[in-house]
Formats: structure tokens, C-alpha cells, sequence
């Protein structure tokens, strides 16, 4: 792969993924997946039986990257590595996904409160028959948060899109007294561990 091909697909909504890969110098392209289920989406994200939340983020990783070279085949796009991601929050050994609307945003945000919590993000590197994957365990500490505090920010709308109901990087890192792991995993992309599989395929940073 030559240095003006070293590009990757970016499988993901996420304005967060595109901004940590632009400070680690990543160039990528977008390769936009549905996810909305009333609409179809690419890959079903509902948790199996049973399932730890681990061999969750990473099956769902591992789906959206697999999608991602199944489009870029049937889409006859050039080739190259396409990543994926998925975020989940576990609380109390139960997955919590992203809220429904703002009064489920509120109920996630009160079992959080003044407790620990993990975040795992699960990375995935396809191309062609080769993937290549991470996964990233952080420990989340909530200080105790007031009705007051958690009806304004699920007002704020920032809670909707995320797992867990909050955003690290956004008004939610007040809610933060301490983290034990990678502060990029729990944004939703783990730098550290992405920069490893990218160089897998030989992609180079900045």
C-alpha cells in the first residue's frame, strides 16, 4: 500500500471516532452503515441470551466491520481497511445501551449516580478475509447527582445518542470523580489499542 493510499473506511456515525482518528492523524473516508432498526439497519445490536458484555461489543464490532467489506465489495470501492466500533456500558454485570428518550436517559443517569460503572469499547480492522480486533475495559466513577442536575442535561438532548446516557467529553464529565482505564475508550474509541491494529495493516499515523 503506498503512502497516498493509506486511507482507512471509518464504519461509524460517531462524530467522536472522527475526531479522535483526526488527532492521531488517521485520514479515513466514511462508509456510513444504517442503524436505525425501524428502518433496516445493517446490523441487529440486540444483546443475545445470555450474552457477557464483552463477547457482546465485540460481536457487534466484528459485524459492522464484516458489513463494512461486504459494501465496499458490492459497491466496487477501492480496497481498503475498514473500522468499526462498538461502546457499551455495564452496570451492575447489565448491559445499558443507549436510552430510548429523555425519561429513559433520567433512569439510567439516577442508577449511575454516586456509583461505578464500566465502559467497553470494542474495536474492529477489516479487510477482505483478514479482521483484526481490540477490546478496552474502563472503570467509571459518578459522584452523586441531583434530580435537578440529571432533568437539565437529559433537556440538553446530549444523553439520546450514547451508551450509558452521557458523554464523557461533553457536560457529563462533571458527573466524573475518577476513571481507571483509557479516557478515548470510553469516548468510543480506544487510541492506544486502534493505533496497534492499524498497524496490522500497515497504516501509519500523522
Amino acid at each position: 500500500m503506498s503512502i497516498s493510499d493509506k486511507r482507512i473506511y471509518l464504519a461509524s456515525r460517531s462524530p467522536r471516532r472522527r475526531d479522535l482518528l483526526k488527532q492521531v492523524g488517521v485520514l479515513f473516508e466514511l462508509l456510513l452503515l444504517r442503524e436505525d432498526l425501524r428502518r433496516g439497519a445493517d446490523v441487529d445490536e440486540t444483546p443475545l441470551p445470555d450474552e457477557s458484555p464483552g463477547i457482546y461489543v465485540l460481536r457487534i464490532a466484528k459485524a459492522k466491520a464484516a458489513m463494512a467489506v461486504r459494501q465496499i465489495a458490492y459497491r466496487g470501492l477501492p480496497q481498503k481497511p475498514a473500522l468499526a466500533a462498538d461502546t457499551t456500558v455495564v452496570f451492575d454485570g447489565q448491559i445499558v445501551g443507549k436510552p430510548e428518550d429523555a425519561e429513559h436517559a433520567a433512569r439510567i443517569l439516577r442508577a449511575l449516580s454516586g456509583r461505578e460503572h464500566q465502559v467497553l469499547t470494542a474495536v474492529a480492522i477489516a479487510l477482505k478475509e483478514q479482521t483484526e480486533t481490540q477490546i478496552s475495559v474502563s472503570n467509571v466513577w459518578f459522584r452523586e447527582l441531583s434530580d435537578t442536575e440529571i432533568r437539565r442535561y437529559c433537556a440538553s438532548g446530549e444523553a439520546l445518542d450514547k451508551a450509558g446516557a452521557y458523554g464523557i467529553q461533553g457536560r457529563a464529565g462533571a458527573f466524573v470523580t475518577r476513571i481507571s482505564g483509557s479516557y478515548s475508550g470510553i469516548m468510543g474509541l480506544p487510541l492506544a489499542e486502534t493505533v496497534e491494529l492499524l498497524q496490522k495493516f500497515n497504516i501509519t499515523m500523522w
